[in-house]
């Protein structure tokens, strides 16, 4: 199932801020996780993608996309969501924000989502359906070119 598109603040886009905000996080928190010493056996030597880091209006709560590059995704959340005053403290020495957001993890689904697109796209069926050329009766004739009208409205 893909990501619904971001909305906050009755509807509207997220603001720059928010964006601004979600982009710092995002970044610092793929330093950490890169450079990490974690205990938890879930979390030890994992290689983990942060897809995108989604921040509150208010900037208190913030939503991190991540993606396993290998094995199982959802106890990599568990303990990502066991680690998460770990990583707040961490973040907190790297990123300066008057209040750290509480951070929240989910699994990316939005590549999972794009290959089964491709995958679709690739079926015989649809690609029988697009090598279709288009039917040849429905050809359009040129409009008629006024400048070439050589009658003269005098004489009319």
């Amino acid at each position: 199932m893909a990501r619904p598109a971001q909305k906050a603040r009755n509807g509207k886009a997220p603001s720059q801020r928010q964006l601004r905000v979600g982009e710092e996080i995002r970044h610092a928190l793929s330093e950490i996780l890169v450079r990490a010493e974690f205990r938890d056996p879930e979390l030890v030597s994992r290689v983990i993608t942060v897809t995108e880091v989604r921040a509150s209006p208010d900037l208190r709560n913030a939503t991190a996309f991540v993606l396993p590059l290998e094995g199982e995704s959802e106890p990599m959340v568990e303990a990502l969501q066991r680690a998460t005053a770990y990583l707040r403290g961490q973040l907190a020495r790297t990123v300066k924000l008057k209040y750290m957001p509480a951070l929240h993890f989910i699994h990316d689904e939005s590549f999972d989502e794009a290959s089964r697109i491709d995958h679709l796209i690739a079926s015989p069926h649809v690609a029988q359906d697009l090598a279709k050329e288009p039917d040849q009766d429905l050809e359009v004739e040129p409009a008629a070119d006024p400048s070439a009208d050589n009658s003269d409205p005098d004489t009319a």
